[in-house]
């Protein structure tokens, strides 16, 4: 039995017995109200097939199950094919009609945008005017710009003004396990801090931050504007000490699916041992909040 499978089996009946040792562990179900205080979000999904192997849960209606299995009514999808794909029109357009199309409005859209191609600028446009979008998902290692490329500050910019939440995926894989030919570095997130500040009314949330955290520096720590999920926070009791070193409502919730097993980001809530209340804003009310402002 691989690692995979071993974590599957275990984790999956653990987090069905309830994710909180302080909350009332009720079975999920799929019908609860957006605006319902149990209501959960995962800021951090990908549809579609990653480019190296195929993974589970990564045809749209079985991610969609697995979510409404354990009462989530929202998750922020981006697209696997917008790392490598040149055609970033036809990548953010197939996007939005799968979210369309799958989830009866569980899936909210988060288009790719790589300021390293031509017109980029009108890639922004099209997921704001024309789909909707409430943000844009970035990979710079990926499109091969780093993040004091003046490409990157007018993009910023540009999310700003039209009041887009950035993500940021630091990383998508362990650079251990890399494909031979797909060996990228994780992002440099260091000018981030002096481009927040110029920048007041960007939000960024930065996706697979985990090592960023494991001892992130007081200037960091304290930028305005800045947001992680924790789907690379790895350790027992780690989610608390994030929670507790970063502003209060900058950590939200977010699994890395299909990349990861899905129930091992709500076994690292039971290891956390919060308080119902951080819980319910780690699951919903920061994610909530953050979207509000975009």
């Amino acid at each position: 039995m691989d690692r995979r499978d071993f974590l599957k089996g275990t984790l999956l009946s653990a987090a069905a017995a309830g994710i909180t040792r302080g909350e009332a562990a009720s079975a999920p179900t799929a019908g609860r109200p957006a605006g319902d205080a149990s209501a959960r979000i995962d800021v951090n999904v990908s549809l579609f097939q990653w480019p190296c192997r195929r993974l589970p849960l990564d045809r749209t209606d079985a991610l969609v199950g697995k979510l409404r299995q354990h009462g989530f009514t929202a998750a922020w999808a981006g697209s696997f094919e917008g790392i490598l794909q040149r055609d970033i029109a036809g990548v953010n357009e197939r996007l939005a009609a799968e979210c369309r199309r799958v989830g009866g409005g569980l899936l909210v859209p988060f288009g790719s945008v790589n300021p390293a191609l031509p017109d980029w600028e009108e890639d922004v446009r099209r997921c704001h005017e024309k789909f909707g979008m409430r943000g844009i998902r970035l990979h710079p290692n990926y499109h091969g710009y780093t993040l004091d490329d003046p490409r990157f500050a007018r993009l910023l910019a540009m999310a700003a003004e039209r009041n887009l939440l950035v993500q940021i995926a630091v990383l998508m894989e362990d650079t251990r396990t890399h494909h031979h030919l797909m060996r990228v570095a994780d992002v440099d997130v260091t000018p981030l801090i002096d481009l927040m500040a110029r920048t007041p009314r960007a939000r960024v949330l930065l996706l697979n931050s985990g090592k960023i955290l494991q001892r992130p520096p007081e200037r960091f720590a304290a930028a305005r504007g800045l947001y992680h999920d924790i789907a690379r926070v790895d350790g027992s009791g780690e989610v608390a000490r994030v929670m507790r070193a970063l502003p209060r409502g900058a950590v939200v919730f977010g699994t890395h699916a299909p990349f990861f097993i899905f129930e091992s980001a709500l076994i690292k809530i039971d290891e956390a041992g919060l308080e119902p209340a951080d819980v319910r804003a780690l699951l919903s009310e920061n994610a909530r909040a953050l979207l509000s402002r975009a």
